[in-house]
């Protein structure tokens, strides 16, 4: 099966990160290994999972299964092949309410992936444990063997508790990367605005809004016009915005198409059409203003 080669993008700590990963957010456990290795086949090389998901195992599985293969099939070492793919999880609030139980929360994620050896990029999930433990976290995570967990970011933090961190006296590593919800009907400019000014890369998790605006007019029109699907449309939206999108599918015959979005380009009056600046319509839960 040929591979679709993914473009990588350049973080603030100089490593790097495919331009578009595999979100597996309510992919269950006992089909996560066989969709994540398929989608090791085709060319995904990042993949997004999270304590909250409870597939973390399996996810690493899948990854891990394809890496053997290549090691068999092509003589190269694990650490070479290993070094191509980019493993996500995310701490969950429980696990994000003082210095040590976030890092005994470090550990267990670090098991769960133990075939991977190490965790490209771990974030704090979300920011509603409040600014005390958020910081407690933060400390916990950037003192953490940087061998096991190499990057650490951010994950539906607004504005202002990018700036609480950023302005903290005990910050040694900012954030890499900040994951919110991102589709042209939830642009959060402020928020995508503040991060690049400040160096730290947006992900943008659904970026097919969960299917909510899949069938929207304009939408089709202009994937008919290149020949291409609704959702592929979706995503190279968010690539031509300079968003890093996580796709989610839980089918086998999508994977392709979401990652085949590197063949046409979308014009500067197609994108404008497809922006909602003004528009606000989350699809999954909402944290970037809590306190």
């Amino acid at each position: 099966m040929a591979q679709i080669a993914i473009p990588l993008v350049i973080l603030n700590n100089k490593t790097k990160i495919p331009a578009l990963g595999f979100g597996t957010y309510m992919i269950p456990p006992k089909n996560a290994v066989t969709i994540v290795y398929e989608a090791c086949k085709i060319g995904y090389r990042h993949f997004d999972t999270a304590v909250l998901y409870g597939n973390e195992a399996e996810v690493s599985q899948g990854i891990l299964k394809f890496i053997n293969e290549e090691v068999e099939s092509t003589g190269k070492s694990f650490e070479e092949i290993r070094a191509k793919f980019y493993y996500t999880t995310k701490l969950w609030n429980s696990q994000c309410t003082s210095y040590e139980k976030a890092t005994r929360g470090i550990e267990k994620c670090l098991v769960e992936a133990s075939g991977l050896k190490y965790i490209d990029l771990l974030l704090i999930h979300s920011p509603l444990m409040g600014p005390e433990k958020r910081l407690e976290t933060w400390s916990a995570m950037q003192d953490f063997d940087k061998t096991k967990l190499r990057s650490i970011g951010i994950s539906n933090f607004g504005v202002k508790h990018i700036q609480e961190l950023l302005s903290w006296d005990g910050l040694k590593i900012k954030p890499v990367i900040n994951q919110i919800e991102i589709s042209p009907w939830l642009m959060r400019e402020s928020i995508v605005k503040f991060c690049k000014n400040n160096d730290i890369q947006v992900e943008a998790y659904a970026p097919l809004t969960h299917g909510q605006n899949l069938h929207d007019s304009t939408l089709t029109e202009i994937a008919s016009k290149h020949n291409v699907s609704n959702a592929q449309v979706l995503i190279k939206w968010s690539l031509q915005r300079g968003l890093i999108p996580l796709p989610k599918t839980a089918t086998a015959k999508r994977l392709k198409t979401n990652i085949d979005v590197f063949s046409f380009e979308l014009s500067k009056q197609e994108t404008s059409l497809l922006d909602h600046p003004d528009a606000y319509q989350p699809t999954d839960w909402e944290c970037t203003n809590c306190e």
